[in-house]
């Protein structure tokens, strides 16, 4: 029996577990869904001891599966900038994870903002001043637990990777990967270190977070829990569009992905540390030796729009949705800007409103159908509109996660875009690329490989003036959702 990986990927509405053979051959799989809940307008909760309990649920399938398989360690790769409270001592979450879609410190950003934090952070972070990312999510659990009388001693607080660290090695290990720390606004990126002045600014006490380390340097070994062994080495972690990035191979100027999940990630290479107008991010990929940076643009509703307007139409999922959307070949003038939480890049703009534009009395729900399929699409090209102009112009998108799997998308992308997309064969590549990383670490190999196999490529059906057509009026639909003077 050869040896094989058993590779975590806990992500926003699923955790998936995979069996990964050392050729990347995945032996098999398995899956629990993890529940979100909505307590208030643009809050956005989970169950942390939900999450580690799906965790195992979806071990025991793969072993269940493969009984007599031979382990060689575990890897990690996790939704990013979602935040744990847990208790040191016996590792059990003190309060509901706070997701990365989370709007409520909206306003505590905005005084921030309006103090003058927003350059200083930007130039140490490379992020931009947003509720989306952890920090703000990291005060508002401090100060909750602190008027709940919560002992500050036994407080751990991290993103999902360090919490999924800490209970897989039964405590013996609080630590994070440089790349999901780089998300907290917290981390000073060029030193690798949190910043002193960032957790000032935040007010979070440096004791409570988790050490930061490179991102296949080790994070212990499993204490056993489950169907999991004791005494695995936990090889890798990634964040989960950051561990796309690595198996799609995008390493050079004109390459980038599209991740298709709840929200989307779209990202690139960055040609350079700094210099940019911050309309993007520029994160941190993943670390080796040296960090290895990434310009990359935040979507907040892509499966999340699909998924609420099959509901609104009553229509199962979104594959039902797709599915209506494909029986007509336009949205007959609609424009649908799924503005549920605000927008986030490149816009950042929490206050923007969702709203459908041009619906008539005839319009039909496949049309309605058609408009969330293309409003997933022009909020990509909006993103890569700003990698066109400020890092190097793209020459193909390579796409995958759940929404890639759709035609009808896939090919309203090429078709906005102007440019081919690459769907990736590969279901599972946030997964599989963690395990990667460890292979061509533990190989010596330092850079991304040559990318996955390539399912099918999409090329645009559409001339220059339709295209430039469908844009303009996609734009006129954000002014409006931004409550911007449309000039009429």
């Amino acid at each position: 029996m050869p040896l094989a990986f058993l590779a975590i990927d806990q992500g926003t509405t699923n955790t998936k577990v995979l069996l990964v053979a050392e050729d990347l051959r995945v032996l098999a799989r398995g899956s629990s869904a993890v529940p979100l809940d909505m307590p208030a307008p643009a809050w956005f909760e989970q169950d942390a001891e939900v999450i580690w309990a799906g965790v195992l649920d979806a071990v025991e399938q793969c072993m269940n599966a493969v009984p007599n398989v031979v382990l060689a360690g575990v890897t990690i790769s996790v939704q990013r900038e979602s935040v744990v409270a847990w208790r040191r001592s016996d590792g059990r979450a003190l309060a509901p994870v706070i997701g990365w879609q989370d709007g409520r410190m909206a306003e505590f950003c905005a005084e921030l903002a309006a103090e003058g934090a927003d350059a200083m952070i930007r130039a140490r972070t490379g992020l931009r001043l947003d509720p989306m990312f952890s920090a703000p999510k990291m005060r508002w659990l401090v100060d909750s637990l602190r008027s709940a009388g919560a002992a500050s001693d036994d407080l751990c607080l991290g993103t999902v990777d360090a919490f999924l660290v800490h209970r897989l090695t039964g405590g013996d290990t609080f630590a994070t990967e440089a790349g999901c720390a780089s998300r907290t606004l917290l981390l000073d990126v060029d030193k690798t270190a949190w910043s002193p002045e960032l957790l000032d600014t935040f007010g979070i006490p440096a004791e409570v977070l988790p050490e930061v380390r490179t991102s296949a340097g080790g994070f212990g070994r499993t204490a056993g829990a489950g169907s999991i062994p004791a005494d695995l080495p936990v090889l890798a972690v990634l964040g989960d569009s950051h561990a796309a990035l690595y198996a799609q191979g995008c390493r050079t100027e004109g390459a980038a992905k599209a991740t298709y999940g709840t929200g989307s990630s779209v990202m690139a290479p960055a040609v350079r540390r700094h210099g940019f107008s911050g309309l993007l991010s520029t994160t941190l990929a993943w670390q080796i030796d040296d960090p290895a940076f990434a310009l990359e643009g935040n979507i907040l509703a892509t499966g999340a729009a699909l998924a609420s307007t099959a509901r609104l139409l009553g229509v199962a999922d979104g594959p039902a949705l797709a599915a209506l959307a494909a029986t007509v070949s336009d949205a007959g003038g609609l424009i649908m800007v799924p503005a549920f939480a605000g927008l986030a890049a490149p816009h950042w703009d929490r206050d923007a409103q969702g709203l459908l534009v041009g619906l008539a009395g005839d319009t039909e729900p496949a049309q309605v159908a058609r408009a969330a399929i293309d409003a997933v699409a022009h909020q990509v090209c909006d993103v890569v509109d700003v990698i066109d102009d400020e890092n190097a112009p793209l020459v193909e998108l390579r796409a995958d996660g759940g929404g890639s799997r759709s035609d009808v998308l896939m090919q309203a992308q090429a078709d906005l875009l102007g440019r081919p997309v690459a769907v990736s064969a590969a279901a599972e590549l946030s997964a599989l690329g963690v395990v990667e990383l460890a292979l061509n670490v533990e190989r010596g190999e330092r850079g991304a490989g040559p990318g996955g196999a390539v399912a099918r490529v999409y090329e645009p059906q559409i001339d220059v003036d339709r295209r430039a057509v469908a844009r303009a009026r996609w734009r006129d639909a954000i002014r409006r959702s931004r409550g911007l003077d449309t000039g009429r």
